[in-house]
């Protein structure tokens, strides 16, 4: 089963003003974030929460206990903090779960307005990428997101897919347009 899907402009108005604290926000967006992609949330995949859960407990590198917002095993770890925070102490925090959480290769951390990625491969340099960076680089993966969220946008509108980007900015103006005129 997978969560119904959300438009990018849904989620962008959902939560360019929420002012929720850390805890009252991260599980709800990463919620969100799954159904803007169209992936299945941590209930949805691991009803169990052994392999892909929030609040997954993990020791803390030097002693003590602490929890990975989000964990998916053999994937990422996530850090949520409240917007604005300082996400080089969330990405030091994430740093001491690491060994616990079997190393994951992604190191993710995230203030409702950023998520920055940090990448944790063996045997490579660390790289640190932003969203705007990923989308720069466009891997694979993210092409194919790409060309999904574009057919949904495409359906939503009842627009025939492949349009050029002139043809779309020709429309979405003439929308506009009559919008203005009402």
């Amino acid at each position: 089963m997978t969560s119904p899907t959300l438009t990018p402009q849904a989620f962008v108005d959902k939560w360019r003003h929420a002012t929720l604290k850390e805890r009252s926000a991260c599980q709800e967006h990463f919620i969100d974030l799954c159904r803007l992609i169209g992936h299945p949330t941590p209930a949805e995949v691991d009803p169990t929460g052994e392999n892909f859960a929030f609040e997954y407990g993990a020791a803390k590198t030097g002693g003590g206990q602490g929890f990975a917002d989000v964990f998916k095993r053999g994937y990422f770890a996530l850090e949520y903090k409240g917007k604005h925070a300082d996400l080089d102490k969330a990405y030091q925090q994430l740093l001491q779960y690491r060994e616990a959480l079997q190393n994951p290769p992604l190191l993710v951390v995230c203030d409702i307005d950023r998520i920055v990625i940090h990448t944790n491969f063996t045997n490579t340099s660390k790289r640190t990428r932003t969203l705007t960076n990923l989308y720069n680089q466009r891997p694979t993966w993210l092409d194919n997101a790409h060309r999904k969220l574009d057919g949904a946008v495409f359906a939503a509108y009842g627009w025939p897919s492949g349009l050029s980007d002139d043809e779309i900015l020709g429309r979405l103006l003439a929308l506009n347009l009559a919008r203005a005129r009402k």
